[in-house]
């Protein structure tokens, strides 16, 4: 009746079932409300305040949602007694991600040179090693689960921005920005009571709508970025592999919510993007205005899931100094 492991396993099984009824994810999302109303009719005059253009937006806010999900996952990691499996793959790729984003932080931080440091005080420079030392301990504690754990998570980092300093141009911002986000949202799926995101594996309704959305809109701006419009396709084949499209994504999301697995999710996602470059192969010509709404919606749904209301607040900002258009008619075109 007191046997340690009995008593371990009750405590944590009401900690699942209150976690599941109450995503928190949710919850904060809907806190936050009042502050995304006033950045949303206050964000003509930040934008004034602040002196970016609306064009610089874009890059700025991808810098800032990837150098943030870098962090979120450093401060996240190290508590791997939580899984369930042993055997599990999640230190590579959260090291993976972790390399992508300290590449694309190096890449966009070219500006910053050290040898400037030499005309520095010495208090400055002390200052400045204090802070790469805590963030180098921070990045070697988040992966304590074997010895070689803080070796991996440092010699990525380490590697991703040393490469990304070295490479003589700025990676793209929007795609590095939305593979960052795509690879992430997976890797919650992946393992959602690691992240605290679920218990168990045993999502409800709304994580799986969370998923869903942001996964979706993320290859949506894919599509509407990458595919041209062509006009080419003739009506009557395109309503027919149209419809073939939608009943394959429905199948594939419902398989998902049944399943909760990622392959499904990642297949799911790839039925639907081809869906949506269908639609955009017979249009005439891609609606101003599409990729950049479509963007600040990522954003928006990415700091929902991942808890970071600062990325929330980019999306709405964006979307709201975005010149206005006739979105909704847009996206049922896309779909």
């Amino acid at each position: 009746m007191f046997d340690e492991s009995l008593i371990v396993q009750s405590a944590i099984s009401a900690f699942n079932n209150a976690a599941l009824s109450a995503p928190a994810f949710l919850w904060w999302a809907i806190l936050s409300v009042p502050l995304l109303i006033f950045v949303y009719f206050c964000s003509g005059f930040f934008l004034e305040k602040i002196g970016w253009s609306i064009k610089s937006l874009p890059s700025k806010f991808s810098l800032i949602t990837v150098s943030l999900t870098f962090a979120w996952l450093i401060l996240f990691g190290g508590n791997y007694a939580v899984l369930r499996d042993n055997a599990t793959v999640l230190p590579f790729v959260i090291a993976a991600i972790s390399f992508v984003s300290a590449f694309f932080i190096g890449s966009h931080t070219k500006s910053f040179k050290l040898s400037k440091m030499r005309y520095w005080t010495a208090e400055k420079k002390l200052e400045f090693y204090v802070l790469v030392l805590l963030v180098l301990l921070f990045i070697g504690l988040s992966d304590l689960h074997a010895w070689w754990g803080p070796i991996l998570q440092l010699g990525v980092v380490i590697l991703g921005v040393l490469f990304g300093r070295m490479i003589r141009y700025e990676m793209r911002s929007i795609p590095w920005t939305l593979l960052i986000i795509l690879a992430t949202t997976t890797v919650i799926l992946m393992q959602p009571e690691f992240f605290r995101f679920g218990q168990l594996g045993a999502l409800t309704a709304v994580h799986l709508l969370f998923l869903l959305f942001t996964g979706i809109t993320v290859v949506a701006t894919i599509a509407v970025r990458n595919v041209n419009a062509r006009a080419k396709i003739h009506k009557s084949a395109y309503v027919k592999i149209k419809w073939l499209a939608r009943f394959l994504s429905a199948l594939g999301v419902a398989l998902f919510v049944l399943t909760e697995s990622v392959p499904v999710f990642l297949g799911a996602l790839f039925v639907i993007f081809i869906s949506f470059a269908l639609s955009i192969w017979y249009m005439d010509k891609i609606p101003e205005g599409l990729k950049e709404k479509l963007f600040a919606i990522v954003l928006a749904s990415f700091g929902v899931l991942t808890v970071m209301p600062v990325i929330t607040a980019m999306g709405v900002f964006y979307w709201a100094v975005l010149p206005r258009c006739n979105f909704w008619k847009q996206i049922k075109d896309l779909l």
